[in-house]
């Protein structure tokens, strides 16, 4: 239902099982691949088998996995929970725009535990960004973005591992446009805590060239994260059923303001 309600052109999904279920689920819930006919999704780290995926209503001309990567700490095991997912959307008007979905480490174990992996992760999101667009990665068109399992306030629970991802200067958080009582995306029932742990940072011109606000549709919220008072779907309860326990987050984009001969960067 959540899907159905943003009318997304691109979405950008957690926690997908595998490409032939994430089909299965366009088919039987979105309207099979008349609605959504670009797929891009591959098997990574995490054992519960959650991968990170797209469905894009406009064509996907390039996928890359970046599972591989050595946890610099270790040198023996994987640095993403997940994948940092690399993929390239054909714009309307020209172009292309390059998504980098992720996932990042849990704070189950505790926020403080935790931290030091979503510090690395966030740092190697930065350094594939930059081998891919040069220093000057922010002139781009890309955007990153997904559950990055953090917020940015200290407290009790620790200090975050993700702020040097999303302070970088080559990128725009555009969230921080909206007021600090609205940029919630996650209600933890056990704190009763509200937090943004989902993100969409814009490339610096990219965020420059679209200056409105995004959304947080949280129609499919549970009804004890009382702070959302807003119109929620039929069936919600108060804890089961609901969409999800983290809500959407989705910005209209000008394909316009996207310049065709800006686009396309470096390869590794």
């Amino acid at each position: 239902m959540a899907i159905r309600e943003l009318e997304a052109d691109v979405l950008a999904l957690q926690e997908v099982e595998n490409v032939d279920t994430l089909k299965h689920f366009r088919a039987g819930a979105l309207g099979g691949r008349k609605a959504y006919p670009y797929v891009a999704g591959i098997d990574g780290n995490d054992p519960r088998l959650i991968d990170v995926a797209v469905l894009s209503k406009l064509p996907i001309t390039h996928v890359r996995s970046h599972q591989h990567l050595l946890d610099p700490e270790t040198r023996s095991s994987t640095l993403f929970s997940r994948d940092c997912l690399e993929v390239d959307v054909t714009l309307p008007k020209g172009g292309s725009l390059t998504l980098f979905v992720n996932h990042f480490k849990s704070m189950l174990g505790g926020r403080d535990n935790t931290r030091a992996k979503r510090f690395r992760q966030a740092r190697a999101v930065r350094e594939i960004v930059t081998e891919r667009f040069g220093a000057d990665a922010g002139g781009q068109s890309f955007a990153i973005l997904g559950d990055f399992n953090d917020y940015l306030e200290e407290d009790e629970q620790g200090t975050t591992g993700i702020a040097d991802l999303v302070g970088w200067e080559e990128l725009g958080n555009v969230v921080e446009r909206l007021p600090e009582e609205e940029r919630w995306t996650h209600f933890w029932s056990k704190g009763k805590a509200y937090h943004q742990l989902d993100y969409l940072l814009l490339s610096r011109s990219l965020a420059e060239a679209n200056p409105g606000s995004p959304e947080i549709m949280r129609m499919g919220m549970p009804l004890r994260a009382e702070r959302y008072e807003g119109e929620r779907f039929v069936g919600v309860g108060r804890d089961k059923p609901k969409a999800s326990d983290h809500c959407p987050v989705v910005m209209d984009l000008s394909s316009g303001a996207l310049n065709p001969s800006d686009v396309g960067g470096r390869r590794r």
